[in-house]
């Protein structure tokens, strides 16, 4: 990574590029190898990414599917009976309960950190909570 702009394959791809690639990534690795390596606020801290960058990554489509995918995984879980919990089940049925959770758990997980640090890198003074 060199300022904005990483290199691959002679492709220049900006920030936001790569982050929305690793966060599609990182939820790919989560479904296929049960794997959560993506601690998102510390690597949106190590690359010092702009409160815009990260306000806009919240609004993004990317940030969409992730919360729409983590929602869908909270319906599995809860199961039920009708006919979109049966959809459910056969799009998720193939992980089981507990990695559909913690997979879920990971999902709130980065889309949290993205808020968080949102918050921090707002502009202005920061409330100060009295001791």
């Amino acid at each position: 990574m060199h300022g904005n702009i990483q290199i691959f394959g002679g492709k220049k791809i900006s920030l936001m590029e790569d982050i929305y690639s690793i966060v599609e990534s990182a939820m790919d690795i989560a479904f296929e190898q049960k794997k959560f390596y993506l601690k998102f606020y510390d690597y949106l801290k190590a690359y010092k990414t702009t409160g815009v960058a990260t306000k806009e990554f919240n609004q993004s489509a990317t940030a969409n599917s992730v919360r729409r995918v983590a929602d869908e995984l909270d319906g599995y879980i809860k199961g039920g009976s009708d006919n979109d919990h049966k959809q459910l089940r056969e799009a998720y049925g193939h992980l089981g309960k507990p990695d559909a959770r913690k997979i879920k758990n990971y999902l709130n997980k980065i889309l949290d950190d993205a808020q968080q640090y949102e918050k921090d890198k707002r502009r202005g003074r920061r409330k100060v909570k009295n001791k």
